[in-house]
């Protein structure tokens, strides 16, 4: 939850591969910070943010969050942080290249992205609740993230 490490890796991926139209987080306090803003701002970044405790507004990520945990970091019981992050590194190649993904058709997000086919999962795709966020929920959302921006 340290906005310092958040804010290296941010740093990283924008340099590496330029700033996106919008950036989406969950609302932690990392996210919310005035570095963490301001420099998604500088690249001009619209930010866009979860509502608060809604885990399935990007259920692929908090998915995603989950296999780490349950399949490298938890079986792994890292003891210091070199480990961790040689482990990481070593479990996204294969969550990425080797790893088979039931919502991608059982094909490898590697192959989804450099062929195309087989990606273009919707979330209404594996749920029964397929409603639409209701206008005052939309609005509580905007006021969330104007509330964070810096005047």
């Amino acid at each position: 939850m340290d906005v310092g490490f958040c804010l290296d890796c941010l740093t990283e991926a924008l340099n590496q591969y330029g700033a996106p139209e919008i950036f989406n987080t969950d609302q932690g306090s990392q996210f919310t910070s005035t570095l963490w803003i301001n420099k998604l701002l500088e690249h001009g970044c619209k930010i866009s943010m979860d509502g608060r405790g809604r885990a399935l507004d990007n259920i692929f990520v908090e998915r995603l969050w989950r296999s780490v945990k349950y399949e490298d970091i938890y079986p792994r019981n890292y003891v210091v942080v070199a480990e961790l992050l040689l482990g990481l590194t070593e479990y996204f190649i294969f969550y990425n290249g080797e790893r088979f993904h039931q919502a991608l058709s059982y094909k490898t997000p590697n192959e989804v992205h450099l062929t195309g086919i087989g990606g273009g999962v919707k979330i209404v795709d594996h749920f029964s609740d397929k409603r639409v966020s209701s206008k005052e929920e939309m609005g509580q959302r905007q006021s969330a993230v104007t509330e964070l921006m810096p005047s």
